[in-house]
């Protein structure tokens, strides 16, 4: 027994965007993700979430900054290392959408002992890994 509830999951991480209108439109246009939310929490807030049109994972909460530290970590959440990966059950199909619409992938794919893989960047510059794992 360790105290805590048995179902338990991450749920949604926080991503910090420039504008919430440009994020969104990003997300949805380019990697096919639905608007789950966008709710006006007034004085400028929204709690706006994005998520994978097949529900599965964790929700995409687009934080829009609101101060010069925020601003600052736009694009670079994580110092350069990739920091979301975006998981497939078909690679080829995928990377092949997400090019046709315009997501920049900073490697051609390549075959690990884990499975396929390639990193695109998002609109702000953040790493992401597209991946196939090995079933």
């Amino acid at each position: 027994m360790t105290g805590f509830a048995e179902h338990r999951r991450i749920a949604t991480v926080a991503l910090v965007v420039a504008n919430y209108d440009e994020a969104i439109c990003w997300y949805v246009d380019r990697l096919g993700f639905l608007l789950t939310e966008d709710v006006d929490l007034g004085g400028g807030k929204r709690w706006v979430t994005v998520a994978p049109a097949n529900g599965q994972g964790a929700r995409l909460l687009l934080a829009e900054a609101a101060d010069d530290a925020q601003k600052n970590s736009v694009g670079n959440q994580t110092g350069g290392r990739v920091y979301l990966f975006l998981e497939t059950d078909d690679f080829v199909r995928d990377h092949a959408a997400m090019l046709a619409k315009g997501v920049e992938f900073r490697e051609a794919p390549r075959h690990e002992a884990y499975g396929t893989v390639a990193v695109f960047v998002d609109l702000h510059g953040n790493l992401w890994d597209l991946i196939e794992l090995k079933r």
